[in-house]
């Protein structure tokens, strides 16, 4: 039964791979002289997508979250590896979630090689691996004092469709209908981080929330942070609801936005637009590295904003 749903569901032809999916381990020759970048996610039914979320949106997320790692670190996919608990076998699930894993995995040129299935509880578990050439990986320990903070894209959009789906925040449903997307088909930026190799100092994806993540960025690198609330990105609903204290709780520590922040020298601003442009992504500058440890993040008015919340908890217990 294993081999016979891996056979049928996933397995393709791996042109880049020496041995694919088939045999107990796949053949890899990367690229001589290039490194390896590996990273795992695992995703849970119940914690990290709902029972009624649309399999092929589970397929696209379970692997673009994966791809944002690669991004973050300036890495080109090249391979994955998937393993999988499935309390059944259903053929229509299974269908359109290799569906949406595979759109996602041609749209970046990664090549599913290998994995496992079992029994049990829905689990994802998917390891990427990328290249990048040597010294140029995009790190959190890089950031250095007077560096300007960027993200792409827009902040918020994902976290503020949970809490709606939550009933934590009320929101027109046409209003919904322009947030849910981030949340169900996340596009990581992989163009961009490869793009800035050479320019930015360090770099994250914003997973579990932006003060949560360039809190490791600091961390790593040993430096503090200012940051303008103001100049935050968001789309323009999210931007209706900033009345409301969980609406701005999701600009600033929500999770799944799966854009990246990164930090570069105040010399290198036209050369990160320039390279943002390259390949057709918003960035915006939102803040600077600080000498001194400690984050805080001003209001319209210059003063610092009480915070609360920093990021998610994959800890926390389950609303």
């Amino acid at each position: 039964m294993e081999f016979d749903l891996i056979a049928k569901y996933f397995t393709r032809t791996t042109p880049d791979a020496v041995l694919g999916v088939g045999d107990d381990c796949a053949l890899l020759a990367p690229t001589p002289g290039m490194q390896l970048a590996v990273s795992s996610d695992m995703l849970l039914e119940g914690r990290h997508f709902s029972p009624q979320d649309s399999p092929a949106g589970i397929g696209h997320k379970s692997l673009a979250v994966n791809l944002s790692d690669l991004a973050a670190m300036g890495a080109t996919p090249r391979w994955a590896t998937l393993s999988i608990a499935l309390p059944e076998v259903n053929d229509a699930w299974l269908t359109a979630f290799a569906r949406g894993f595979f759109r996602m995995a041609d749209l970046h040129g990664i090549e599913l090689v290998g994995g496992d299935t079992t029994r049990g509880a829905l689990t994802l578990s998917i390891t990427v691996m990328g290249e990048v050439p040597p010294g140029q990986a995009l790190r959190r320990d890089g950031a250095q004092a007077g560096d300007d903070i960027w993200v792409s894209g827009v902040l918020g959009s994902a976290a503020m469709a949970l809490a709606y789906r939550q009933g934590r925040l009320f929101m027109e449903q046409i209003d919904a209908a322009k947030v849910l997307p981030a949340l169900y088909l996340p596009m990581p930026r992989v163009e961009l981080g490869i793009a800035l190799r050479g320019i930015a100092h360090s770099a994250i994806d914003i997973s579990d929330g932006l003060l949560g993540d360039l809190g490791h960025i600091l961390e790593r690198s040993q430096v503090g942070a200012t940051l303008e609330f103001a100049a935050l990105p968001t789309h323009p609903v999210v931007q209706g609801y900033l009345h409301e204290a969980v609406a701005r709780d999701c600009i600033l520590a929500g999770g799944d936005d799966y854009e990246l922040c990164f930090t570069a020298p105040a010399s290198q601003r036209d050369a990160v637009l320039a390279a943002a442009a390259s390949v057709d992504t918003a960035v915006t500058r939102v803040g600077c590295i600080t000498a001194e440890s400690g984050l805080t993040v001003m209001d319209a008015d210059g003063q610092p904003m009480s915070i609360e919340h920093t990021g998610y908890n994959h800890f926390a217990a389950e609303s």
